[in-house]
């Protein structure tokens, strides 16, 4: 499942270290820094009631609300207006209904905050900053070239008195939207010569070094962020994506656990949470924290997340339900094509069981068309195809879990967790399931030797048996489609068997619907295994 910025980037936005405030609004940053929101929110709220009158502070606890991880824009809204009750001059509470605006999908926004700006004359370096900020913190909505100009205005003007780590953190940022990791990486060295936690630089060097698939200079600073402030929460998280990225399970659930012990009991950030678990097919663990804050949060995305764990756990109905009041509730600049893509395979996997022919065919075309929706606009939140074939195959997480096992099986299960990529355990396991005629477990475990080695057709074959043991002959046929396409010239003689077999099956399937293709399969069949019974007396029916 692909991560939204707030997960790729892995560290709050709007690092605040070394700001030139009062101790108490020190204190909210570096909550929020820490990912620790509730805490902040605490904070802030605690500074308007002491002074009421002091704009800055409806600004900070409406930014918070913004830069948590689900955006609450009604409560930012309320403060940023509350703000400008105190003070209508107010430049950083203007900023912040304008990123109301952007957050939502209105780009004139845009042009609202270059105005903003030219109005405060660039005298405030926050300003300044604050507006490089806002044009950063929504990824499609995102200005990275004016955040850019912005930013270094504030770098500028902040020189004398010392420039605030954040505001390194933000230009880094805003490289990083621009798709230009060298001048990102150059804003976080300097981040890190003046901020006094440097775990909060380490952990962003980590998350770029990911990006850019440098697993071990990523893994070396997100360890060194952990070693220099082992408390330091989004540094666990961003492990946490790492591992998941690496299909390292186990070690992401116990960074996880890690990670919700540092940061707070925010609600938001235990949805977070669940989404992560999620995302590492912990489907339990997913489970039981959103549970825990589902009637805490108001946000609609909890909906969606129901749908999610539902449709991983097989319960399409009740998958169907809740992404149905997601979309209902939702504002429709929240709404992306995973959407779409979520209820095509949610519309697959009640067709499976349907009995009404129409209403599957219906299903059906659904599923495809859906499915298409998110593919088109390149959604990584899934593996559509793969997905697809799971509910089809009727495969779930716990449909793997719930068939045989043996001892070999738990001991490569081990391995394969400690490495993903050992395609000698792999290989094994998948074997292993045969064995025990776990199929589905030899499907997803054989779909996995096929994603590490893509041009290795022996995995196809092998998938395609499995899918066929199982009772899924459309998906077998697929495999099999597949393996016969990947053979080489050179590979043909050891493998006339196996191309004689798909070759046989995939006319078998196609004999019925299209009996042209099914006599060019057979043909191709006998041309392998001239004597195979099977396939003689299928072309016999086919020529008469």
């Amino acid at each position: 499942m692909n991560l939204s910025k707030k997960i790729a980037i892995t560290a709050a936005v709007g690092f605040f270290v070394n700001l030139s405030f009062g101790q108490s609004v020190q204190e909210g940053v570096n909550y929020v820094d820490s990912q620790k929101y509730a805490k902040a929110k605490q904070n802030f709220t605690d500074l308007i009631n002491q002074n009421p009158k002091d704009a800055n502070n409806y600004f900070y606890l409406g930014n918070t609300y913004l830069t948590q991880f689900e955006p609450n824009f009604e409560q930012a809204q309320d403060n940023f207006n509350k703000g400008l009750a105190a003070d209508p001059k107010s430049f950083l509470n203007k900023i912040g209904l304008a990123t109301v605006k952007l957050g939502k999908g209105d780009k004139s926004a845009v042009a609202e905050i270059q105005q903003i700006v030219k109005d405060s004359k660039e005298k405030d370096a926050e300003v300044l900053y604050r507006a490089g900020e806002a044009l950063t913190t929504f990824e499609k909505n995102s200005s990275p070239d004016l955040a850019i100009t912005f930013l270094n205005k504030a770098i500028e003007k902040a020189q004398k008195g010392g420039v605030p780590a954040n505001y390194y953190y933000s230009l880094g940022d805003a490289y990083r939207l621009k798709k230009d990791p060298g001048n990102a990486m150059s804003a976080y060295d300097k981040a890190e010569l003046v901020a006094k936690n440097k775990a909060s630089v380490y952990t962003r060097m980590g998350t770029l070094w990911i990006a850019a698939q440098q697993w071990q200079r990523a893994k070396e600073n997100i360890d060194k962020a952990i070693a220099v402030d082992p408390t330091y929460a989004p540094a666990y998280k961003a492990l946490a994506g790492f591992n998941i990225k690496y299909q390292k399970n186990a070690e992401a659930t116990q960074n996880l656990i890690n990670y919700t012990k540092y940061a707070d009991e925010d609600p938001y950030t235990q949805l977070e949470i669940a989404k992560l678990y999620f995302t590492n097919e912990d489907y339990a663990n997913a489970k039981t924290t959103l549970d825990s804050v589902f009637d805490k949060v108001d946000d609609p995305i909890k909906y969606r997340l129901r749908a999610y764990i539902q449709y991983g756990d097989g319960d399409y109905a009740g998958a169907q339900q809740n992404i149905t009041t997601f979309l209902s509730k939702a504002d429709k600049s929240r709404l992306q094509p995973s959407d779409e893509g979520l209820q095509g395979l949610i519309a697959a996997g009640l067709a499976k069981n349907e009995k009404d022919a129409a209403k599957k065919a219906q299903l059906e075309s659904t599923a495809q068309q859906k499915i298409a929706i998110a593919k088109a606009a390149k959604d990584e939140t899934l593996n559509w195809d793969e997905e697809l074939a799971k509910v089809k195959g009727g495969i779930t997480a716990s449909s793997i879990d719930q068939g045989a096992t043996s001892p070999a099986i738990e001991a490569l299960k081990a391995k394969v967790a400690a490495n993903a990529q050992d395609t000698d355990a792999l290989y094994k396991l998948a074997q292993a399931y045969q064995e025990v005629k776990n199929w589905n477990g030899a499907i997803l475990t054989w779909g996995k030797m096929a994603a590490l080695l893509p041009d290795w057709a022996p995995a196809y074959y092998s998938q395609g048996y499995a899918y066929q043991q199982a009772g899924n002959n459309d998906m077998a046929k697929t495999s099999y489609e597949k393996f016969i396409s990947l053979v080489k010239p050179a590979e043909v003689e050891a493998n006339k068997q196996s191309l004689g077999y798909a070759h046989f099956f995939v006319a078998f399937m196609e004999k019925d619907s299209n009996p042209e293709k099914a006599k060019q399969n057979i043909a191709k069949s006998l041309e392998y295994e001239p004597t195979y019974p099977d396939a003689v007396n299928l072309q016999k029916a086919l020529n008469k």
